[in-house]
């Protein structure tokens, strides 16, 4: 079964704003490479090579570094008389198939999720993540536990603390309680890496492209008992702010990479 992989992409990076500024946020590099790369490398390497991705804030430059991505890595010949390229070499390219989706620049995330359904609604599940955060988790065992528990939805949990979605869950993983960013968490938090039931998914989707996923649609599916936890205890980490962004390059150009499983 093709599982497609939604990865959010329309943030503009306000908080990192000095390498943001001129392109949105799953653009900014690390290591000479967008951290969306990086975030689809992750998902590749667990056999998940489908993409659909949910472009708004300057969604074109995303669009023109897949349009060139064969080019930018093998050699070219450009014949300036006849007008035409040639792409020289055997380079070993990704082997992905990449739905690049115009879902609005000032869309929220539920709408965003809302306008990417019709690419959706053929497989009996999809995932989803946000283009600014990296991780180590198991994608593979994440996606068997989400199908063996058979609820609506699954999010993995982690354990930094702070500034995130805080997670209450029974010892099954059953979500009693999704509380988007309290100013104290104490436990598990949303640290996004999502699988959903395609069909049923929808139901929680209600509303226009001011709708926020991790506000009223999380909260409904907790209190109707459709949302289960992954907890995850490995590598996981965001890039909000100037100093993460500096912490991935610096883990990434002294081989510390704990995100490279590929």
């Amino acid at each position: 079964m093709a599982i497609p992989v939604v990865i959010l992409c329309g943030g503009k990076g306000t908080r990192i704003r000095d390498v943001s500024d001129l392109v949105p946020k799953p653009m900014v590099p690390i290591g000479g490479n967008p951290i969306l790369w990086h975030i689809m490398k992750i998902y590749a390497h667990h056999g998940f090579n489908n993409f659909i991705l949910c472009l708004g804030f300057k969604g074109w430059s995303i669009k023109e570094y897949f349009l060139n991505y064969r080019a930018v890595r093998q050699d070219v010949r450009v014949s300036l008389a006849r007008g035409d390229t040639e792409l020289l070499g055997t380079t070993i390219l990704d082997d992905w198939e990449v739905t690049l989706a115009e879902t609005g620049e000032e869309t929220m995330t539920g709408g965003r999720l809302v306008r990417v359904r019709k690419y959706l609604e053929n497989s009996d599940a999809f995932m989803m993540t946000y283009g600014d955060g990296v991780s180590n988790v198991d994608l593979r065992e994440l996606l068997d536990f989400h199908l063996q528990h058979g609820k609506a939805a699954t999010v993995t949990g982690v354990f930094p603390g702070g500034r995130f979605g805080e997670i209450s869950a029974g010892p099954d993983g059953q979500v009693t309680e999704f509380d988007e960013k309290p100013p104290e968490g104490a436990g598990l938090v949303n640290g996004g890496f999502f699988v959903f039931d395609s069909k049923r998914i929808w139901n929680y989707l209600e509303g226009d492209s001011t709708l926020t996923f991790e506000r009223e649609p999380m909260r409904r599916l907790a209190k109707d008992r459709q949302l289960m936890v992954w907890p995850h205890r490995g590598f996981w980490q965001p890039m909000d702010t100037m100093r993460e962004y500096l912490l991935l390059n610096e883990q990434w150009n002294r081989g510390d990479a704990k995100w490279r499983v590929w």
